[in-house]
């Protein structure tokens, strides 16, 4: 492999030293070169080369126009890009998580990063990532044999956000608990993540579900707005429908209600998936940081991939789910398309709201958007369209002339 080259070295220097042909680099991506000041990156065809960390090289179909921007937010200062030759590419279409964990570097002591926030202070250690922004309240809750870590932000109507697999409260929520400064914003850390330690329990959606019920009773939460993000949504499902008296809405983010609701090469994605993927990796970096054996990663890993083993199908149940439901994913999200439609149209959409009304549940399938940038790229989209949700009376009527 090369070696990795700093953003000193100018791109036609680099294409002198690590390119055999030029038709092998088909964007150099001088843009992010620039605003990013971060290294080096190459495109092999479809194909974004890059590194996490200094664990091995790894290449996603990634087309040159979203680079720029996931560039600057993954890897300022946490991660080193290089230009890598048709020799060097390693190919595996199922290495999608692998984005995860470089977005993990990003909220796990990195700091904002956009250009505009290079220059700010950094934030307190126990603050959400790059913002000035501390729990109200934090600690353990004796939660069906765990002690299940958790925050409280804020006042006003309370909501939960439930955070995607290998995820944990900074890394999923750093950007999101600021924008919602209105509400009481609870979050948790699932069983055997973050810093709510695992325990002689199957790993499943229908018992996190419980779980976060009970931390509900325990904070004295009679009802709540519940808001999943991939796992968390699974989550989140199965809350409403396990514990529709303490839903007010359900808001789901790329989650679905059925193992086919992935796309197929999605799902068939998660069976490849190793520990040893993760060495050297953020995530393995968080996982031991916060007070995890290290010796046991190996066993999260496996254990929270296991959930994405088990076929499942709540379709009945979830489209009988009596709360308002805002469901959005993305155009290149790993959920397909007529998952979240059969769910809209239980609930009431795939009518012309100007002649029928509105229906009470929503659903957005945001553009240029995949599974990772709906949290890590999109907050500024979604929040304003999860809080108006949240905050309307679903009553109104649609527009006229």
């Amino acid at each position: 492999m090369p070696n990795s080259i700093h953003s000193d070295v100018d791109t036609a220097e680099l294409r002198d030293r690590f390119i055999e042909k030029p038709d092998d680099v088909a964007d150099l991506g001088e843009v992010a070169l620039e605003e990013a000041a971060i290294g080096a990156f190459g495109l092999h065809g479809r194909q974004c080369c890059f590194r996490v960390g200094t664990g091995a090289f790894f290449c996603l179909g990634f087309k040159p126009p979203s680079l720029p921007q996931l560039h600057p937010l993954l890897f300022r200062k946490c991660s080193e890009i290089c230009v890598i030759t048709k020799k060097d590419t390693l190919m595996n279409k199922h290495i999608l998580i692998i984005l995860l964990l470089a977005v993990t570097a990003f909220n796990s002591g990195c700091g904002q990063g956009s250009k505009e926030n290079q220059d700010k202070p950094a934030a307190p250690k126990d603050s959400v990532a790059g913002q000035p922004v501390k729990p109200s309240k934090s600690g353990y809750a004796d939660i069906n044999g765990l002690k299940m870590y958790y925050e409280v932000y804020g006042k006003g109507k309370p909501v939960v956000l439930l955070h995607g697999s290998f995820m944990n409260i900074l890394s999923n929520w750093s950007q999101i608990i600021p924008m919602l400064a209105d509400r009481q914003v609870i979050v948790a850390e699932m069983q055997a993540h973050g810093r709510t330690r695992d325990i002689a329990r199957p790993l499943s959606f229908e018992a996190m579900a419980d779980d976060v019920s009970e931390l509900l009773k325990h904070l004295q939460v009679d009802s709540a707005d519940i808001l999943g993000y991939s796992m968390g949504g699974g989550v989140a499902f199965q809350f409403a429908v396990r514990h529709p008296d303490q839903l007010r809405r359900l808001v789901v983010l790329s989650g679905t209600y059925a193992h086919n609701g992935w796309w197929p090469d999605a799902e068939a994605s998660f069976s490849t998936f190793t520990a040893d993927m993760f060495k050297g990796t953020p995530i393995q970096t968080q996982y031991d940081s916060l007070g995890n054996d290290p010796a046991k990663f190996p066993d999260f890993v496996k254990k929270v991939l296991s959930i994405d083993l088990k076929p499942y199908d709540w379709s009945k149940d979830v489209k009988n789910i009596k709360a308002p439901i805002f469901m959005a994913i993305g155009d290149a999200d790993g959920v397909q398309y007529e998952h979240a439609l059969a769910l809209f149209r239980a609930k009431g959409g795939g009518k012309m709201g100007d002649m029928h009304g509105l229906p009470k549940s929503r659903l957005a399938i945001l553009p240029g958007t995949t599974h990772i940038g709906m949290i890590m790229q999109r907050a500024n989209w979604l929040v304003p369209m999860v809080t108006d949700f949240l905050d309307s009376d679903l009553k109104a009527a649609p527009p006229t002339f």
